[in-house]
């Protein structure tokens, strides 16, 4: 006992149709949680799993009594994200696990390689395979990091620990967080990743509903997180203003050296000049909307990492 952590921490586990590995898995975790802490709590959130998940979670819990297993079972399928949130949110602990996945892909040894990596100054700390991400990810990331002023990188990632004050200014700042690694970025709260070298464990099975989430996600995030749909209209509102700035320099052209119809330039002169004003309307209103966004959902005005007072 003298030698385990005194504080409290919580492990919150996402769980879809994982019957076959959550026994294997929740195993591991509470031998590294009971040797390691002194108190300890596992939240699984169970996703409208329809494999006997919660069966296999029950049978392990009436087996233990040294960590506290909480089961949180959803109305319908939510998805990784909102799934996650309302385990973190019922959570108690000084810092809180977040396990995305119970594929374990890396070394029991990293579960406590990422909370030590806390302790030196990190509010948040995650665990990323070191492998290729998946073309799909790869060019998420790309646009994502490509159109926001933050320098962290994102990545794959299986699992990651958060302080309790990371978790309370995330709170703080977004209600509904539909994407829990660009809430963390956007918070200002000191981050980092740990690397591992990927061991065999058997692959995760995506279903049709969670690929469609994912896709939803990816691009729910972009809008939100992003200046991707604001640059995309800036970059179409100019292309269609440069159209309708030639069709009318062709318009006048035609009606000074041609023959036109009769009406014929009257009508494409107030067509050109109707598009032009539209998609220029269009992107003023689009830029307002970005504004609320920023204001209402994105984040506060000033982001503080860190306070020192310093003293003589």
């Amino acid at each position: 006992m003298n030698n385990k952590e005194s504080c409290f921490v919580s492990a919150v586990v996402y769980v879809h149709n994982a019957g076959n590995r959550i026994a294997g898995f929740l195993g591991t975790l509470i031998k590294v949680l009971d040797q390691n802490f002194e108190n300890s709590e596992i939240i699984c959130v169970n996703d409208a799993s329809d494999d006997g998940s919660v069966d296999v979670i029950k049978k392990l819990s009436s087996e233990i009594d040294s960590v506290c297993i909480t089961i949180v079972n959803t109305g319908c399928f939510h998805g990784l994200e909102l799934a996650m949130n309302a385990g973190v949110d019922i959570s108690i602990g000084d810092f809180v696990f977040e396990f995305d996945s119970t594929v374990m892909d890396y070394d029991e040894s990293m579960i406590m390689k990422i909370y030590e990596h806390a302790l030196t100054g990190f509010d948040i700390v995650s665990a990323s395979p070191n492998r290729k991400a998946k073309l799909s990810s790869r060019l998420f990331y790309s646009l994502f990091e490509s159109n926001t002023s933050v320098s962290y990188k994102l990545s794959t990632e299986s699992f990651r620990i958060l302080s309790r004050r990371a978790i309370n200014r995330i709170e703080s700042m977004i209600k509904t967080i539909p994407y829990r690694k660009a809430a963390y970025i956007a918070s200002g709260m000191k981050l980092d990743t740990l690397k591992y070298d990927v061991r065999p464990a058997e692959r995760e099975k995506k279903n049709r509903k969670e690929s469609d989430y994912r896709f939803g996600l990816a691009v729910d995030t972009l809008i939100l997180f992003t200046e991707v749909g604001f640059r995309f209209s800036i970059f179409m509102t100019t292309v269609m203003i440069v159209i309708s700035l030639t069709m009318i320099i062709y318009t006048l052209l035609i009606f000074l050296l041609g023959n036109p119809i009769e009406g014929w330039t009257t009508t494409l002169l107030f067509l050109s000049v109707a598009f032009f004003g539209l998609f220029g309307i269009l992107t003023i209103i689009i830029k307002y909307l970005q504004i609320i966004v920023d204001m209402v959902f994105k984040r506060k005005h000033y982001i503080i990492e860190s306070i020192e007072k310093l003293t003589k």
